[in-house]
Parts: structure tokens; C-alpha cells; sequence
């Protein structure tokens, strides 16, 4: 990486302004806006910066040395990143692994994905944490066209974002085991949840608002509602496909698919302050009384209380939020976090397994 550095600013939706050096590649005016938000991971940069849910948002890596160990394809979430930019304490300019095939800046340079370094991340986490995740403005332009920047930003509430992220057509994802078929849901599906699907059996991947009459024709053992990025409040076509499919056929549900499903059985949701981003969350298993900790990305959370015909199943330790449901009279169960960990902890990859046995019971044959 080149040892010249270019000063760039970052301008909160608040007026807090914070210095850095630009890294990657700023658009030609010089500025890019978004939703700054923290995560706390400490490995797995690049599959956070390739998670589809990040679209629209700035990720703030609150661990100091970024880029230790650089890129490689096989850890990519997707084929390029949809987040709105990067920002790092410091990016380290020389990586070293044996899987390495480039440098951080090189995947950044590669997508034209903008970022900061050398920012005071720990001041701009403390900040967020306190006053809520917020839109801001950052890069080489002058602090009063970016102040202007920000003030038109938009925020993610209300958006269909899931329309920036979803695959185009149909494509399927071969069986690494199983016998199975499920039809995934591609809200903004990961590579490595993708991977834990395919040990259960043939895996069809479809855009996210296809009909559920067209998944129903498939004949599939399993539905899987995939994570993806902001509000379900406004995918209401994805809400009535839920409808229809519940009770037709056994249906998981991850992040934004849990989400989609409690909301489609009459739940609440709403925008948590500053969200869940991190590989370091501890969920409680009310079934089972055991703590997984597991890894998270999310803005947006069921309210609890607001499920009528489903039982909570997980909390989260740090603010008792709702981490789980399971319907009551229908086959169907959904987490709020990320069981297939990528990165982070694989204590709840068991949910992957508790999918197949619930195709099982519903189909009465074994895989």
C-alpha cells in the first residue's frame, strides 16, 4: 500500500466532526454517506465488509489493527461488498497469512468501497453508543459540503433494501450430503450460510420477492428465510409470501427472516438504538438453560410482548432482548442472530441440525 496519505473528514449527522486518511477509493466529489454503525468482531473483517445486510450502512470496526492477515476468495459472504464504507483505527499495511491472496486495501480498491483510517474509533463507538446509530458524511470534500451531505442522507428506516442485494434469478447450490430440497430465500443471503444448507440437501436460492405459489412448485422440504439488510416494515409483499407458505412447509428463519416471520404472525418490530453487530453477543437458550454466544448484525428487533401465536425461545443477556421464536401450531422457528458464524462462534450451528429434524417430522422421512 502506498505510504502517501490523503486527510479526509467525517461528519456526523450531529455535527461531531472526526479526522482521518482516506483508504480505498473516494468518489470523484469526494464525499460518501450512510448509516454509521460499530462492530465488535476482532477477526473475520472481510466477511463483514461482503455481508450483504451491511447495504447502506459505514462499518466501524471498534478492534484497533485491521487488515492483519489480508483477503482471500474463499472467505468472501458474497461476490462484492454493499456496505457504503469502512472505517479502522489502523489498517495494517503489511498482512501476513499463507491463505492470503491480496491486502484489505486491495479488496477496498477492487469494489471502489471508501473508508477512513487512523480515525479515534473508540471516541466515535463511545459516541454511538450513547447518542444511537446516525447518518453521516465522510471524505476529501471540504466540512461544509459534507455537513450539506449529511443533512440529505437518508436514513435506512423505511427502506427496501433488500431489493439492492437479492440475486436477479434463481440458482441452485448443490447438495454437499444430504437428500434434501429447500428453497432459500436470498434477502441477502451469506455464502457461509449457504454452505450449512447444502449438508442438508440441493439448495434452490430465489430472489427475494418470488411468489410463494412459484417456491410451492418446487415441492421443497424446507423453506429458509436468509438475513439481509434494514427495515422489514416496509416488505410487505415478502410478509404475505410468508403467510401463504406457513403451515405448507417447515420454515427457518435468520435475522432479517426473523424478523419477516414474527412480523408476518402479528409481531412488532422496532430500530434498536445503536444494533447488534459483533461476533461476542451472549444469547440464553430458554430451552435448554445454556448460553451460546454468537455472532450478530442486525438494526432492527422484535418487540417482545407482541408475539401472539409463538414462543420466545432465545434472549439476549446484554439488553434481554428477543433472540428466538418458535410458532406454536405451525412448523416454523426463527433466530435473530447468525448460527452459520461468519465470522464467530459456531456454539449455535445445532440450529442447522434442529432444521432438518423439523423437515423430518413434517415429511416423515429421514435425510
Amino acid at each position: 500500500m502506498s505510504t502517501q496519505l490523503t486527510p479526509g473528514h467525517l461528519v456526523l449527522a450531529d455535527g461531531m466532526v472526526f479526522t482521518g486518511e482516506v483508504i480505498g477509493v473516494t468518489p470523484s466529489n469526494g464525499i460518501t454517506t450512510g448509516e454509521v454503525v460499530f462492530n465488535t468482531v476482532m477477526a473475520g473483517y472481510q466477511e463483514v465488509i461482503t455481508d450483504p445486510s451491511y447495504a447502506g450502512q459505514i462499518i466501524t470496526f471498534t478492534y484497533p489493527h485491521i487488515g492483519n492477515y489480508g483477503v482471500n476468495d474463499h472467505d468472501a459472504e458474497s461476490s462484492q461488498p454493499a456496505c457504503a464504507g469502512v472505517f479502522v483505527r489502523e489498517l495494517t499495511r503489511r498482512h501476513s497469512n499463507w491463505r492470503a491472496t491480496g491486502s484489505l486495501q486491495d479488496l477496498l480498491e477492487q469494489y471502489a468501497l471508501a473508508g477512513l483510517a487512523g480515525l479515534d474509533t473508540r471516541r466515535l463507538t463511545r459516541h454511538l453508543r450513547d447518542h444511537g446509530a446516525m447518518s453521516a458524511a465522510f471524505g476529501t470534500a471540504d466540512l461544509d459540503d459534507l455537513r450539506d451531505a449529511v443533512a440529505q442522507a437518508p436514513s435506512t428506516d423505511g427502506l427496501d433494501l433488500v431489493s439492492t442485494v437479492t440475486c436477479a434469478q434463481p440458482y441452485q447450490v448443490a447438495s454437499t450430503g444430504g437428500s434434501r430440497r429447500l428453497v432459500a430465500y436470498d434477502f441477502g443471503i451469506k455464502t457461509t450460510i449457504l454452505r450449512q444448507l447444502s449438508a442438508l440437501g440441493d439448495v434452490l436460492v430465489v430472489p427475494a420477492h418470488t411468489s410463494a405459489q412459484e417456491v410451492l412448485a418446487h415441492e421443497p422440504d424446507g423453506v429458509f428465510l436468509s438475513n439481509g439488510p434494514g427495515d422489514p416494515e416496509p416488505l410487505t409483499e415478502i410478509r404475505h409470501n410468508i403467510e401463504t407458505l406457513l403451515g405448507e412447509v417447515p420454515i427457518f428463519g435468520i435475522c432479517l427472516g426473523h424478523q419477516l416471520l414474527a412480523a408476518t404472525l402479528g409481531a412488532e418490530t422496532y430500530k434498536l438504538p445503536f444494533g447488534h453487530h459483533g461476533g461476542n453477543h451472549p444469547v440464553k437458550n430458554l430451552s435448554t438453560g445454556q448460553v451460546e454466544i454468537t455472532s450478530q448484525n442486525h438494526n432492527y428487533c422484535v418487540a417482545d410482548g407482541s408475539l401472539s401465536n409463538a414462543e420466545l425461545t432465545h434472549i439476549n443477556l446484554n439488553d434481554e432482548t428477543v433472540e428466538g421464536l418458535r410458532c406454536t401450531d405451525l412448523p416454523a422457528f426463527s433466530v435473530q442472530y447468525h448460527p452459520e458464524a461468519g465470522p464467530g462462534p459456531h456454539d449455535s450451528r445445532y440450529l442447522f441440525k434442529d432444521f432438518e429434524n423439523l423437515m423430518a417430522s413434517v415429511n416423515g422421512k429421514t435425510n
